[in-house]
């Protein structure tokens, strides 16, 4: 990898992916107070989208990026290309310099050609390209057929300039939570620590664009791209943390917004112990899941497959696992439960079956896992781009104690998650992201039950924050496990279509079952 230049030319692959779809009816559930019941009533007409007038110089990546993925090659006439375009570092000019900001196109044999495109972002969770691939490819690939899908990957992150901060010991360091950094005491001090460390090394080679890896600089990213495609405004879906990219769109750039769906967001007012916290609930919420269908299943770890997964996860902590440590084992499977792959029953036994083979004795394959996790999830790109994100990074004396209390309230998934609000403890304080104070768009807002990745915990701060900006909107909850809705739930998409064709919203507070 190498380190971020200015107007550097890359073009790269991402890694990683899991959980499935319902075809079941929606469930209808009247939610009192708050939201839009209306499907199609609305104070000012509703843009269309536009056909770009100029668009960006796609070649094919199919084999390529769902080879790496991991992927089959998707339904027939699947078409999957990349393209890049450079964006300046700072929009404002108070930084010089540019930067390139990966893309990649979906779109089928049968997709109409001038149809609008969707624009597609993930933010700092996985690459958006990852969560492209796996709508492609899966059950969620009949998206297609109405218009194509555009990723675009966070800057810093996938096919966009890459981030290299250097030492690659210490990004290891903390990825273990110092588990196995020489003369180091495993735990907040050393995290801590070592925080400083990686900090410093990345704001040096960063500089003096250390600071231009938040939401607000994502979100001037997809405004370059809407100028280079000359269209009004444009259809936005974001997941996860790419909600919180597309609502700063919408607080930059509020005219621009042709449609806004935010699949899975985050909390958009919570400091970093609160956020991880909601986290760490949705990883134990999709982990019970997850186990009771293992059970059912007759799965390879048990009977009580949580027990063997906590057992696993302490005789990583005592170096029974050779190279693979406790946090390294947690982060794996969270991710894999998080991952936006539809292929559940099968990604079930998958999980199941690598880690009984660890069980007994066979590392092997969870090492494949714990490198595939960390090439999907823990780069320096990501690493920079949350720190930026974060809000209110609690010091040592803070974390010791959540690690205490969340360590009975969160037994599996909590200790790990207190220590690790260490790993950004020593990053500049950064502006909050900024919040629309009025979207000129209905909104469609989904949530999962179980989400490991943000959580369920912050969807009232979404909703209260459009509230706030005098906005229309509606929230549809899936009751299943996994991250994002759309890649999960059919009864989700079928309402994410008809809003992206007349931007009419379900009744607030319906939900689809798992």
């Amino acid at each position: 990898m190498r380190r971020i230049g200015v107007a550097a030319i890359v073009l790269a692959v991402c890694t990683a992916c899991g959980a499935g779809p319902s075809d079941r009816p929606d469930i209808a559930v009247v939610e009192h107070g708050g939201g839009s019941a209306s499907t199609s009533d609305s104070a000012a007409p509703v843009p269309q989208l536009q056909t770009p007038v100029r668009d960006l110089g796609w070649t094919d990546c199919k084999d390529a990026t769902l080879g790496a993925l991991g992927l089959g090659p998707g339904p027939d006439g699947l078409s999957f290309e990349c393209a890049y375009f450079t964006a300046p570092v700072d929009s404002t000019g108070s930084v010089t310099g540019a930067l390139e900001v990966g893309a990649a196109r979906a779109r089928l044999a049968q997709t109409p050609p001038d149809a609008a495109p969707l624009v597609v972002t993930s933010g700092s969770d996985v690459t958006s390209t990852t969560t492209l691939a796996a709508l492609a490819t899966g059950p969620s690939s009949d998206l297609l057929e109405r218009q194509p899908l555009i990723a675009v990957d966070r800057r810093g992150l996938g096919a966009s300039t890459p981030i290299d901060c250097g030492p690659t010991v210490d990004r290891l360091g903390l990825d273990d939570l110092a588990q196995f950094t020489p003369g180091a005491q495993p735990g907040v001090d050393a995290v801590a620590a070592l925080s400083r460390d990686v900090t410093v090394a990345c704001t040096d080679s960063l500089q003096p664009h250390e600071l231009a890896f938040d939401t607000a600089h994502a979100a001037d990213d997809l405004e370059q791209l809407r100028k280079l495609w000359q269209v009004d405004g444009l259809g936005l879906l974001g997941t996860g943390n790419g909600a919180a990219v597309a609502l700063a769109y919408a607080a930059k750039y509020p005219t621009r917004v042709g449609r806004l769906v935010l699949d899975s967001p985050a909390a958009t007012t919570a400091d970093a112990a609160t956020a991880a916290e909601q986290r760490v609930q949705g990883q134990e919420a999709a982990l019970a899941d997850f186990s009771r269908r293992c059970a059912a299943l007759n799965c390879s770890l048990g009977p009580d497959p949580t027990a063997a997964i906590v057992a696993l996860r302490d005789r990583a902590a005592a170096g029974d696992l050779g190279t693979v440590s406790a946090s390294a084992l947690l982060d794996a499977v969270s991710s894999f439960l998080g991952s936006p792959r539809g292929d559940q029953v099968g990604r079930v036994r998958e999980l199941s079956d690598v880690l009984a083979a660890a069980g007994r004795g066979d590392v092997a394959p969870l090492k494949g896992l714990v490198s595939e996790t960390q090439a999907a999830v823990d780069t320096d790109g990501q690493f920079v781009a949350r720190c930026s994100d974060g809000q209110q990074w609690p010091g040592p004396g803070r974390a010791k104690e959540l690690q205490q209390s969340w360590a009975t309230r969160y037994p599996v998934f909590g200790a790990d998650a207190a220590v690790g609000l260490m790993r950004c403890s020593a990053w500049p304080t950064m502006s909050p992201p900024p919040l629309p104070s009025t979207v000129p768009v209905p909104v469609l807002v989904l949530s999962g039950a179980a989400d490991p990745v943000v959580g369920n915990a912050g969807v009232a701060t979404v909703t209260g924050t459009l509230t706030s900006a005098h906005t229309t909107w509606s929230n549809l909850m899936w009751a299943g496990y996994g991250h994002p809705v759309t890649t999960h739930s059919d009864c989700a998409r079928r309402s994410l279509v008809r809003y992206l064709e007349s931007a009419a919203l379900p009744p607030n507070g319906g939900a689809c079952p798992a």
